[in-house]
């Protein structure tokens, strides 16, 4: 069996033995620091992963003065900007999950944001492991924002997580002739020019997401998140960014999952009266 499979561990018996009197857990060598939580963690052991440490990559890259006056067509600066300082941020993150000893990262928490001037990316996630495996080069590690939960399913259905896969577009909205704005002031009607700046910069978005996802070798994208309107700072612009996990099917076929009722026992007790039963 690789490092990268998935070991079939017993998790009660784990529980048992990290409990008993005087014991030490047998695959713990250091402290570790998530954001998982507790039963996604035991979720992780289950499968024989282990949190390792918390990582996190930044980048912030300026967009030059000037390309949000009125124009036509995609605002190339900045999405080339946006596309740089995702690129930027994601390639950091696999160099701090290397450096920690980490095979891949899950649970990525994205954040984003753009401005006249520059754009911020923002992303921290949990390093993770196969239980006591050795390290492995940055470009080697996986990037994932499916949660320790997803991934623990993920891994058991026989798929795999591949990285994480963006794709940006920033359009003009093209401006209204002065008669179109005179006539629509005082009518309910379709604001065109805003609809087709929105449909091709999904579209292109889209597109680009897909080609990153087949660079990767991925036969799919999970998880994907979608940021769509007009800028704040500039209401004539238009964007769509979305970003997702590229998956891949590493069994020969999907593995069915049979999941298991589990029924919690601090419910509180719900009161009803007789007359309810009528």
């Amino acid at each position: 069996m690789s490092a990268d499979q998935p070991r079939s561990v017993d998790l009660a018996e784990e529980v048992r033995r990290a409990f008993a009197p005087g014991s030490t857990s047998t695959t713990a060598t250091a402290s570790t620091t998530s954001d998982l939580s507790i039963d996604e963690e035991l979720n992780l052991h289950a499968i024989g992963w282990e949190p390792v440490e918390l990582v996190s990559g930044l980048s912030i890259y300026s967009i030059p003065n000037g390309q949000w006056n009125w124009g036509q067509g995609e605002i190339v600066a900045a999405t080339q900007a946006h596309g740089e300082a995702f690129r930027r941020a994601i390639a950091r993150l696999h160099d701090a999950a290397a450096k920690a000893g980490g095979h891949g990262v899950v649970g990525v928490h994205v954040e984003r944001s753009v401005h006249p001037t520059h754009v911020e990316v923002s992303l921290l996630g949990t390093a993770v492991r196969p239980v006591g495996a050795a390290p492995v080069a940055s470009d080697v590690v996986f990037v994932s924002d499916l949660s320790a939960r997803d991934f623990t399913m993920l891994m058991v259905a026989g798929w795999r997580p591949l990285g994480l896969a963006t794709g940006a577009s920033f359009v003009y909205a093209p401006r209204r002739s002065v008669s179109s704005v005179l006539q629509q002031q005082s009518q309910n009607v379709e604001l065109t020019n805003f609809t087709e700046a929105m449909y091709a910069a999904r579209e292109t978005a889209m597109e680009r997401m897909q080609a990153a996802a087949l660079a990767l070798n991925g036969s799919g994208v999970v998880e994907v998140k979608v940021i769509e309107g007009p800028m704040s700072f500039a209401t004539h612009a238009i964007c769509f960014v979305a970003w997702g996990t590229v998956v891949r099917l590493e069994k020969e076929a999907h593995q069915r999952l049979h999941p298991t009722m589990v029924v919690p026992l601090d419910d509180p007790a719900i009161q009803f009266d007789a007359a309810t039963l009528e």
